[in-house]
C-alpha cells in the first residue's frame, strides 16, 4: 500500500466509525467516567504512599496494616469525588460578572486546598520512603493530618458541588 493511499483510507475508517450513531453525550459521559476512574487511581496511589510511610513508623499509632488499606480507599474516594467538580459550578463562577457571593467559589477553594493538602502529604510520604528516614512522631502526625484534612476537604467540596443547585436567572 502506498503512503499516499494510507491517509484517505484512515479518513474513510473515521467516516465509517462516524456512522455508528453514538450519541455525543454518551461519549462525553464515558470519557468523563474514565477520567474520574483515573483520578481515583491517582488518589489510591497517593494513599498507598501515605499509608506506607505511616506504617513504617515503629512505636506509633499506625502500626496496623489496615492503615494502608484505609488511606488507599479514602484517597481513591476523595480524588474521585473532589477533584473533578461539576462543569456548571466552574462555568458559573467564571461567567459571574457581579461581585455577589453565591457560594460556588468556596467549593472551588475547598477542592483546591484539599488537593494541595493531599499532594503535600503524598510528596512528604514519598520522600520519607525514598530517603529511608525515621521521623519524629510530630512530623508523622503532620503528614497524617495533611492527608486526612486534604482528602476530607476534597470529599466535602465534591459533595457540595454535586448538591449545589444553580438557580435560573430568566428574569
Amino acid at each position: 500500500m502506498k503512503t499516499s493511499n494510507a491517509a484517505p483510507s484512515a479518513f474513510s475508517l473515521t467516516r465509517y466509525a462516524g456512522h455508528l450513531r453514538i450519541a455525543r453525550s454518551s461519549l462525553i459521559k464515558s470519557a468523563h467516567l474514565l477520567e474520574r476512574i483515573g483520578l481515583a487511581a491517582v488518589g489510591a496511589s497517593c494513599g498507598l504512599y501515605v499509608g506506607a510511610a505511616l506504617l513504617r513508623q515503629k512505636g506509633g499509632l499506625f502500626e496496623s496494616g489496615w492503615i494502608v488499606l484505609l488511606t488507599v480507599l479514602y484517597g481513591a474516594l476523595s480524588y474521585y469525588v473532589g477533584i473533578d467538580l461539576s462543569r456548571t459550578i466552574a462555568r458559573r463562577s467564571i461567567s459571574s460578572t457581579s461581585e455577589e457571593y453565591d457560594g460556588s467559589e468556596m467549593v472551588e477553594i475547598m477542592s483546591a486546598a484539599g488537593t494541595f493538602g493531599a499532594a503535600i502529604a503524598a510528596a512528604l510520604s514519598v520522600s520519607i520512603l525514598v530517603l529511608d528516614q525515621t521521623l519524629p512522631n510530630g512530623l508523622v502526625a503532620f503528614v497524617a493530618g495533611c492527608w486526612v484534612v486534604g482528602s476530607s476537604l476534597q470529599v466535602a467540596a465534591g459533595t457540595m458541588a454535586r448538591n449545589y443547585e444553580v438557580p435560573d436567572n430568566k428574569d
